[in-house]
């Protein structure tokens, strides 16, 4: 996002913390609100460009947002997006992005509020790898010609009674409202939100057998020395890296294996 929409998405995270902050809200009732302005102002592409548009007041977009909201969705979601259309957004798109990050946020907030967080965490982490393993299952996930509905109903048979609500409704929605994403790119996303919640980062750890205890706690210690900020970990087992483990921190890879120093050593002795 540019300047202008970054500035709108900063205020309007606020907004949203402020009043998740009371417990008198209910936070999962306010993301599926919020998700279901997401699917409006995706669908009305001229609605969205209206409530968009810089040659219009802020106040007069506020207006119209209200009017059409209002009795739609809860007292809450009308506040707040009409709060955003106030704003100015460099394009029409990113406010759209905008008001769905803040429906996830307001699900995983709803998570932290039930102590449910770390699960959700693993449970979408495990989904992707479950995901990334079985190209089948992948394929009917994201085919173009599968009904929302179909794909709704394929992943509450795979996760319902199996993960957390709050990990069947994001995934639910990102299945079957992608917006152009990869289903990677999307749980990339959502991994990243939750790890925010608790101004986590995230690393994804790569070994050959399953990390102990204690293991785990003076890796996550070690990644939050380095990084200046705690570090939630999420554990992949995969016994082709021989031994030792491999992080990966955003686009920063950190290989420790007995493969990559054996390929390291192939590599020397061949020059």
């Amino acid at each position: 996002m540019n300047g202008a929409s970054r500035e709108a998405l900063a205020a309007a995270r606020e907004r949203l913390d402020a009043l998740t902050d009371s417990t008198s809200v209910d936070a999962a009732k306010l993301a599926e609100d919020l998700a279901g302005v997401t699917a409006l102002l995706h669908r009305e592409v001229s609605l969205r460009r209206v409530l968009t548009d810089p040659a219009q007041a802020g106040e007069a977009r506020a207006e119209l947002a209200g009017r059409l909201l209002r009795g739609q969705v809860g007292g809450e979601a009308v506040d707040l997006v009409s709060g955003m259309v106030r704003s100015r957004w460099s394009q029409s798109r990113d406010l759209v992005d905008s008001v769905e990050e803040l429906a996830n946020t307001a699900d995983l907030t709803a998570a932290q509020r039930n102590g449910d967080l770390d699960d959700v965490e693993d449970e979408m982490f495990r989904f992707g790898r479950i995901v990334a393993s079985n190209p089948e299952l992948r394929a009917a996930l994201t085919s173009r010609t599968a009904t929302p509905a179909a794909k709704g109903e394929l992943l509450r048979s795979l996760l319902g009674g199996k993960a957390r609500p709050t990990t069947e409704r994001v995934i639910v929605r990102l299945v079957t409202q992608p917006r152009g994403r990869s289903l990677e790119e999307g749980l990339d996303s959502l991994s990243k939100l939750a790890a925010e919640r608790r101004d986590r980062m995230v690393a994804i750890v790569t070994s050959a057998v399953p990390l102990s205890d204690r293991q785990k706690q003076r890796l996550g210690a070690a990644l939050a020395k380095i990084y200046g900020r705690p570090m939630h970990l999420n554990l992949d087992v995969d016994p082709e890296v021989l031994g030792g483990v491999t992080v990966r921190v955003g686009d920063e890879v950190i290989n420790g294996t007995i493969a990559e120093r054996l390929d390291e050593a192939t590599r020397r002795m061949a020059g």
